[in-house]
């Protein structure tokens, strides 16, 4: 039993000896550990069983698609079918003529009116290049009341331009110019538009053609008027006087709008700019060169949200639209619609809101037959209506909006 416990002993003593000597080592040589299992072959083992040990959370994340670097392939594809439009126009004004004698100021006033003097205005925009032959795509107010107006192309040729046809409601106008080997735009699919995507703003802003400004999609469907059935993209791309008419582009160069007009400093507004969607615009370029002019279907009615009691558990914006106003002999008034009537179906289509009615209502061909489904206090209730041509001359987004908004076409 003593011979065991000496032999334990000497043992014990060896170990802790060997024990102090790595301690020791470690201090003096501190990676003689790695080196004598890099030399044996375990450091390959032992890294691998460590990085198998890690929590999931600590693994390396996958590579991620990253944002192109530069948009200057978006811009060498989309700037050359965006061109400047100079739109000139006389007008004439009633001269005034000053007195500098006393004599003369106390019998006439100071001031006779004089011979009628007529200046030249121009305004300055933009426009895109929808068409090989010569259709140009830009804003009413950019060439509104024109007696003269010339295209700068973007390899420096000029172009006289003919106005086709032109729409105060969606503020659009279409020109035809004569010019060969013209670039046109290619236009973005709307359905893919998503809050959030890079675009591009190309135009002649103050005078200083092809400036190119960049940001992102604000907003889509932005309705800035309840009389209109018209809605806008919203976006922080710069948008200035000039940039009018000119061409909202995504990361690949596609034509997602028209630029049109902007919330300004009178309004205490940074970066709120707006353009006209393109399916929109190409709706309204066929019609204007086909007939020169818009057609709108029309049912005679206003509409706001449906009101929610505060109670109620629904959300604050019901879906459908309430009546809050009737035309007298309108579609509306001759099929029995009243005020305060809750809208809730269109033909065979759920309404979703005011802006979705107006919008879908703008798109029905006059002289069709539509069914109106809704309730009246409760009770539902099925009308046919005989939809006919919007009336002209109705409000335009821009202008009744109100304080604060911009027309940015100079």
């Amino acid at each position: 039993m003593k011979h065991a416990a000496g032999i334990v002993a000497f043992i014990a003593r060896f170990v802790v000896l060997g024990l102090a000597l790595a301690f020791v080592i470690s201090l003096l040589w501190p990676r003689v550990g790695d080196q004598l299992r890099t030399r044996l072959g375990l450091q390959h083992a032992a890294t691998q069983t460590s990085t198998a040990a890690l929590p999931a959370l600590t693994q390396p994340a996958s590579p991620t698609a990253s944002a192109p670097f530069s948009y200057a392939d978006a811009v060498a594809r989309a700037a050359p079918s965006v061109v400047n439009i100079y739109a000139n126009k006389v007008v004439t004004e009633q001269a005034v003529r000053m007195f500098t004698d006393p004599l003369m100021q106390q019998l006439f006033g100071g001031t006779v009116a004089g011979p009628p003097v007529t200046r030249r205005e121009q305004s300055l925009g933009s426009g895109v290049i929808v068409s090989a032959e010569g259709y140009v795509l830009t804003n009413n107010h950019v060439i509104a009341n024109a007696d003269d107006i010339q295209v700068l192309l973007y390899d420096g040729r000029v172009a006289q331009a003919r106005l086709v046809g032109a729409d105060e409601e969606t503020d659009l106008a279409v020109l035809k110019i004569e010019a060969g080997n013209l670039p046109v735009i290619h236009m973005a699919d709307p359905k893919k538009n998503r809050v959030g995507d890079v675009v591009l703003a190309i135009g002649n802003p103050l005078g200083l053609n092809q400036t190119v400004t960049m940001g992102i999609i604000s907003a889509i469907g932005r309705q800035l008027s309840n009389s209109s059935p018209e809605d806008f993209i919203q976006t922080d791309a710069a948008i200035n006087l000039g940039n009018s008419g000119g061409a909202l582009v995504n990361s690949n160069g596609d034509l997602v709008g028209i630029n049109t007009l902007l919330i300004g400093k009178a309004a205490n507004a940074e970066g709120i700019g707006f353009a006209i969607p393109v399916d929109t615009a190409t709706n309204v370029l066929r019609q204007l060169i086909a007939t020169g002019h818009v057609v709108r279907g029309w049912l005679g009615a206003d509409y706001g949200f449906v009101p929610v009691a505060a109670n109620s558990g629904l959300p604050a914006a019901a879906r459908g639209a309430q009546v809050t106003d009737v035309v007298a002999g309108g579609p509306a008034a001759m099929a029995g619609i009243q005020p305060h009537d809750i809208l809730l179906r269109l033909g065979d289509d759920d309404i979703r809101d005011p802006a979705d009615l107006s919008r879908r209502e703008a798109e029905l061909k006059p002289g069709s037959h539509v069914e109106l489904s809704g309730l009246r206090n409760g009770v539902p209730f099925h009308l046919m209506l005989t939809v006919i041509q919007r009336p002209p001359k109705l409000p335009t987004a821009a202008s009744a909006a109100g304080g604060g908004i911009d027309q940015s076409g100079g």
